[in-house]
């Protein structure tokens, strides 16, 4: 089969389409045979041998989502049938033509959606349904803050909290895609610099000087202390990416007098029962406003998967809006 493969660690040079030997499906595992597959930051920070998959993965092959049609059951797989349109998150290996997951991890692609979009759909909807609510505890009526809202994943968290019920605040770096966002239903923009954010005072004002129950960040240290001055009590951050840098500098006493809580998350090194958890809970929350529209896969591009190296340019550029998708 063919598969996006990295001939090494570093930039984009080392991307190529080559041949490789295709998986089989053990006990209670699908092979599906993958039609498109969803970039992530994860993939560039593979590349770079940052951030290995977990053991049993192959380094050298990326992908965090799929959707396409099983090709074969596992021994004792009951709930499918080859020729199931489906979708998941993986733990690595989704961008190449065949890829195993297991059967509890698998969705069903909602009637009328084409697989391009539902490549999108997976990774962004349930690390963002997650953080909202299995980590924020959002509540309807809250006013939620989503830094990056440009990306796959604030996308779709804007979608899923302003369906919640939750008023949306969006920063960006980029005018044009908080537009964008605004089209999605973003009900304030805010345009922050990129040598030293600032965004707190604007959320106070928007806010009636509570601040934002519930903020997504994804850029890390430089909007550290800013999220802090954000946070309303008994608020929480929830940090889903450090884009810009890792290492910050906290102030306790302001977390401790807004009796707020700082948490990290990430799908990918989670125990299978976790991520099937995360997987059910997405199933039976955000599915029905995908199938229903109200949700909506934002696509920036779709590209053969032959161009996978210049979809990794295109992302480390930072200049999509919405998810970029290998078609296979």
């Amino acid at each position: 089969m063919k598969a996006v493969r990295f001939t090494g660690k570093g930039g984009p040079e080392v991307v190529e389409l080559a041949e490789v030997e295709a998986p089989r499906p053990a006990r209670g595992e699908v092979l599906v045979r993958v039609r498109a597959a969803a970039m992530n930051r994860a993939d560039l920070l593979q590349r770079r041998g940052l951030y290995p998959p977990p053991p049993g993965f192959r380094e050298d092959i990326p992908g965090l989502e799929l959707a396409g049609e099983v090709a074969e059951l596992g021994p004792g797989v009951t709930g499918w049938k080859v020729g199931d349109r489906v979708m998941a998150i993986a733990a690595g290996e989704a961008q190449a033509e065949l890829a195993v997951v297991h059967e509890r991890m698998l969705l069903r692609v909602p009637e009328g959606m084409g697989l391009e979009e539902a490549g999108a759909v997976p990774e962004a909807g349930m690390t963002a349904h997650d953080a909202l609510f299995t980590i924020g505890g959002l509540r309807p009526g809250a006013v939620v803050l989503i830094h990056a809202t440009g990306s796959g994943v604030a996308t779709a968290a804007l979608q899923i909290a302003r369906a919640a019920g939750a008023t949306t605040i969006g920063t960006s770096r980029t005018a044009d895609k908080l537009e964008k966002a605004r089209a999605l239903g973003l009900d304030h923009g805010l345009l922050v610099a990129k040598e030293e954010p600032r965004f707190a005072d604007e959320v106070r004002r928007l806010t009636g000087k509570r601040g934002a129950a519930v903020i997504l960040d994804f850029v890390g240290a430089p909007y550290a202390a800013e999220n802090l001055a954000s946070l309303a009590p008994g608020g929480r951050i929830v940090v889903i990416g450090t884009m810009a840098g890792p290492k910050a500098t906290v102030d306790l006493g302001l977390l401790m007098r807004a009796r707020g809580s700082i948490t990290g998350t990430v799908l990918r090194p989670r125990p299978l029962e976790e991520k099937i958890a995360a997987t059910q809970a997405f199933a039976r929350d955000v599915l029905p406003l995908v199938a229903s529209g109200r949700v909506k896969p934002v696509v920036d591009a779709v590209l053969p998967a032959a161009r996978a190296r210049e979809a990794h340019e295109r992302m480390e550029r930072n200049d999509s809006f919405g998810k970029l998708v290998l078609s296979f």
